[in-house]
């Protein structure tokens, strides 16, 4: 069992769950937030068996996330309500680990080996995660932030010092 994956599935899984509660609006993202929640559970499968015990199992649960996690990425890029860079940079990952995907499937490592151009496919779901897990974070801190009217600026008040 390698328990990295496990708890990688888990927090795909669970933080898809928890974040499409507030952020997905429509079918598309509710679709993508699923999507990615599934690719956990496969992640969650090449975990708990790895490609020495059970090969066929272990295949099935990569190409879970290989497929639909990567699809997600192209399905939230052109659903949720993001800054436009954020949006390319999801697109972009998604049509990236897709191709990859595809030059894998066929035997073609485009010269990075074998290990090499299976993280192109792997790592750009999980760079996305963060990358969105950061954004939410910047964007919720950023609307607690104390607001204070301008009279009171003019005076000297700051909510932050005296809060």
């Amino acid at each position: 069992m390698n328990a990295s994956f496990v708890v990688l599935g888990i927090t795909m899984t669970l933080g898809s769950v928890l974040v499409s509660r507030h952020f997905a609006d429509g079918r598309a993202s509710k679709a993508g937030f699923a999507a990615t929640a599934i690719a956990g559970l496969g992640v969650i499968m090449v975990g708990f068996f790895p490609e020495n015990s059970v090969s066929p199992l272990h295949g099935l649960g990569a190409a879970i996330p290989f497929v639909l996690g990567n699809a997600s990425l192209i399905i939230l890029a052109l659903s949720l309500k993001m800054p436009a860079p954020l949006r390319l940079y999801f697109f972009l990952s998604g049509v990236t680990a897709l191709l990859g995907l595809l030059a894998y499937a066929s035997s073609h490592d485009l010269g990075l080996g074998e290990g090499g151009i299976e993280r192109v496919v792997a790592y750009p779901q999980t760079v996305c995660l963060i990358v969105i897990g950061f954004y939410l974070a910047v964007r919720s801190s950023a609307r607690q932030e104390p607001r204070i009217s301008p009279g009171r600026a003019a005076r000297g008040h700051d909510a932050r010092r005296h809060g």
